[in-house]
């Protein structure tokens, strides 16, 4: 398997309020597997990878729906200075998870939002 670019799109996530429900589209139409990470999070993967390549967020109610892609970079707190010094908006500051991802959710000029992120340290 081959490391991922930074500063590519190599992560996908869907959030909704009927996960079940996602599962069974998704999984109808393109094929995809799901597994667990916990905490309300599906991990999907794709027919023959050995990877998950993406998820789905099990939101609360239908407001928080979404769909978002997610660029991996070096650095995520230095991302989030240049979104802001180049006209866009840190929608969720960085967060790291108990796992050691590092991740934020920043916003467009035009006001969509995506994600970037950095995986745990090995």
């Amino acid at each position: 398997m081959t490391v991922p670019a930074f500063n590519t799109v190599t992560w996908f996530q869907i959030g909704t309020d009927a996960p079940e429900e996602a599962r069974r589209f998704y999984g109808d139409m393109f094929g995809w597997n799901f597994g667990a990470d916990g905490d309300g999070y599906d991990l999907v993967s794709y027919p023959g990878s050995d990877v998950p390549s993406g998820g789905i967020s099990h939101e609360p109610d239908a407001s928080r729906n979404h769909a978002m892609f997610l660029v991996l970079v070096e650095d995520v707190d230095a991302v989030c200075d240049q979104t802001v010094k180049t006209g866009g908006k840190v929608a969720m500051p960085p967060l790291t998870t108990g796992k050691g991802l590092k991740f934020a959710y920043l916003q467009d000029p035009s006001g969509n939002t995506f994600g970037v992120f950095t995986p745990p340290s090995s």
